[in-house]
């Protein structure tokens, strides 16, 4: 393996080399690195470097040239309101009280998604969504809109025609048909940036690398296998998700130093054992780390059927009595027949499915099963409910 003096210990003058020359190495150290096990996985894979992120950004606009789809103005007031101060703008003056009663303007939120290291000509995607009643945004396009982070600057401007994927049809009896959202769209590349974002990439003397999943073992085999290549104290653990590393100061020095970095490959501990129940749809996630200790389990499946009706008392002949309509309610309950299978110790996921579908439970049972396991303490994972 090819030696960079500057981060080992214990180096010798005559082996130190320029620093260029040093990041030059240690790209084609790590690029020729093989996998270290089946396992293993690149760091750009486990994790993300602090600081670098997309920034959200927000407007307010009118999408016009709809066909009759745009909002109901009478409705919507603040349409027509935003409608009059942009033709004021443009030097359009609208008699005062008079109110057009539009069809084809719509009022719309626009957001999109400042990437890291935006710099102002470059062209970024864009959605669009109704904010009062239009029926459709088809066929629109969306007038100048300024684009503003959490700290109120304009950082994009945004215009063009949209592109909705959905449809809706308005029939004049009030019927309606839609397919998919037509009151959402996109415009491809439809905002200029006019600012980048600030960042603090190269301004701290190291880097810091956040695991997407909280591990400590993966976050000690990150700057264990860091260590191995630059030298001890390199990189530090911090916690279970961030590990701090040593880091060159020159910008360009370090965009090749994190670029080689990411490319280093680190086997992940293994996953918590846990079982993810959703109560609403049924669905169970039991992971590969599961085990069930000794237990016996029978589930029988009970029915309960009510049916409800009306009957109807009809008074004699002639009689001063009245019709009278009486509620009358029948229950069913069958109980049916309950089988029983056993857990050994150390049950994996396969038997534990194996066993289940033989006395044919259903997601709802399966569920059921997994609960009272884990309340007997025989379930050795993480049940979680959402």
């Amino acid at each position: 393996m090819a030696v960079i003096p500057e981060y080992l210990p214990h180096r010798r003058p005559r082996l130190r080399l320029p620093r260029p020359l040093q990041i030059a190495l240690l790209v084609l150290v790590l690029m020729l690195l093989g996998v270290q096990s089946a396992r293993a996985e690149r760091i750009k894979d486990l994790a993300s470097v602090a600081g670098v992120r997309g920034n959200a950004l927000i407007g307010y606009g009118l999408v016009v040239g709809l066909d009759g789809t745009g909002d109901q103005t009478s409705q919507a007031p603040f349409t027509v309101q935003s409608l009059k101060a942009l033709l004021q703008q443009l030097g359009v003056t609208v008699p005062p009280g008079v109110n057009p009663q539009l069809k084809n303007v719509a009022a719309v939120a626009v957001h999109a998604e400042l990437p890291a290291f935006a710099k102002p000509g470059q062209s970024i995607d864009v959605t669009v969504s109704s904010i009062a009643n239009a029926g459709s945004l088809r066929g629109g396009a969306l007038l100048m809109t300024p684009l503003k982070g959490p700290d109120g600057e304009v950082y994009a401007l945004a215009q063009g025609n949209l592109v909705v994927g959905g449809l809706g049809v308005n029939g004049k009896d009030g019927s309606r048909i839609s397919i998919n959202i037509p009151s959402a769209g996109r415009i491809p590349n439809g905002a200029n940036v006019e600012r980048a974002a600030p960042t603090a990439w190269s301004a701290a003397p190291e880097i810091r690398l956040n695991l997407h999943e909280a591990d400590f073992t993966t976050a000690t085999r990150l700057a264990a296998a860091v260590n191995g290549l630059l030298g001890a104290d390199s990189a530090q653990a911090l916690d279970s998700v961030t590990v701090a590393v040593r880091a060159p100061a020159d910008p360009g020095q370090r965009t090749s130093f994190v670029a080689a970095l990411e490319n280093l490959d680190v086997q992940p501990g293994i996953a918590a054992a846990k079982v993810i129940v959703n109560s609403r749809t049924g669905t169970v996630v039991i992971g590969s780390e599961v085990r069930v200790m000794p237990a016996a389990v029978t589930h029988g499946s009970l029915s309960v059927t009510i049916t409800e009706r009306t009957a109807v008392s009809q008074p004699g002949a002639f009689s001063n009595g009245q019709t009278v309509a009486a509620p009358q309610s029948s229950i069913d309950v069958s109980q049916g027949s309950g089988r029983m299978f056993k857990f050994d110790a150390g049950v994996s996921l396969d038997e534990i499915v194996r066993a289940v579908n033989q006395v044919g439970a259903a997601p709802g049972d399966l569920v059921a099963i997994l609960e009272a396991l884990k309340e007997a303490g025989a379930l050795r994972a993480e049940l979680l409910i959402i």
